[in-house]
């Protein structure tokens, strides 16, 4: 870490040095004020600990003096010193680590029924609306993109927005399967029953990070339609478009035109298709390790939500809740909090800075 924290500060160094002789060169200096905007932090951070390490050293060296009055006042040093240590430590390793550029996006959730017939669709309908709760509680804004009900009160699927700074940050390690086991409200026999919905959140992509040929997409419309297929607009405003080189498909019909149908679908294109790629990419520089979160493994079932004992159970970080109903109310920050302390940790691992 240490290490780590010179080749920073000699850089930090030569932006200074670099603004002083740069002149005229106002894009030159644009692009060195911004490089010293981001490291800035983890210097005055890194001041802070070498000043703590000195403060320690001092103290300890005192310690061994002759004098008692010293010695008090150096054991009394230690006591407020020693405990600051491992904080900032740790402050600093989080700041070391490579920023993920999606994380201060707008998230787009896709959740959809799977396994298990109505009562997955029941399911999926709860978990959207536990998402819903979740930004209310924020003060974040949604938008619905796409909505397909069932009969019985469930979702086949649905495709949403949550607008807020950050949203994707703490809601990216939610991708997987996840898993309900409860009695259904149709069981007679009181039969608990396992059924399942899978959830993907994707950051919102902006036009320029990704393009999108248009001879590789093939649009068709069709007329909007409510829950049980009853038609709700005459014209032709929803939009089905198709990605021909990987077949993906992607539906929107909640807009009131065709082109803000076509907009938003394209949005939700770009963004499938940039986790696509970033998942390509971890699992190339994941192949030697299992399965972690943020991988995008959307086969694992990452949680299970036991409703007869009110428990909430996520397999990855073995994190066990027995408040179900506040959970599925979008009480879930605890939760949150323990996947991106885990991940971290993770994260530090692989970058040799766990120690």
């Amino acid at each position: 870490m240490l290490d780590k924290l010179k080749g920073i500060e000699k850089r930090y160094a030569e932006i200074n040095d670099e603004l002083m002789e740069v002149g005229d060169d106002y894009k030159r200096a644009t692009e060195l004020g911004k490089e010293r905007a981001d490291i800035e932090p983890l210097i005055l951070k890194a001041k802070e600990y070498r000043q703590i390490i000195e403060g320690i050293e001092d103290a300890k060296a005192m310690i061994n003096g002759d004098d008692s009055e010293l010695i008090e006042l150096a054991e009394m040093e230690l006591a407020e010193l020693e405990p600051k240590l491992e904080p900032i430590e740790d402050q600093i390793k989080g700041m070391l680590l490579p920023k993920d550029p999606r994380d201060d996006k707008n998230v787009i959730v896709e959740i959809r029924a799977g396994a298990g017939g109505d009562e997955a669709g029941i399911f999926a309908a709860d978990l959207y609306r536990m998402y819903i709760r979740f930004a209310e509680r924020k003060r974040w804004d949604t938008e619905m993109i796409s909505m397909h009900e069932t009969g019985v009160g469930g979702v086949k699927e649905a495709t949403f927005q949550i607008i807020g700074k950050g949203a994707f940050s703490r809601l990216k390690h939610e991708t997987g399967v996840h898993r309900v086991q409860r009695v259904p409200a149709t069981e007679s026999q009181g039969r608990i029953h396992t059924s399942t919905a899978t959830v993907a959140m994707m950051a919102e992509i902006e036009d320029v990070e990704i393009d999108i040929p248009e001879s590789d997409i093939k649009m068709d419309v069709y007329k909007s339609a409510g829950a049980g297929g009853q038609s709700v607009q005459k014209n032709s405003t929803a939009v089905r478009l198709t990605h021909i080189p990987s077949g993906m498909v992607v539906q929107c019909q909640d807009e009131r035109s065709q082109l803000q149908n076509r907009l938003r679908a394209m949005s939700i294109m770009r963004a499938r298709l940039y986790d696509l790629e970033i998942q390509k990419q971890q699992a190339e520089v994941a192949a030697d390790r299992k399965s972690q979160i943020g991988s995008g493994d959307r086969s694992e079932k990452i949680r299970t939500y036991n409703y007869p004992q009110s428990r909430l159970t996520d397999h990855r970080v073995h994190y066990t809740a027995h408040n179900l109903p506040a959970v599925m109310d979008g009480d879930i920050d605890s939760l949150l909090d323990e996947l991106a302390t885990h991940h971290e940790a993770v994260r530090l691992a692989a970058a040799g800075l766990d120690d």
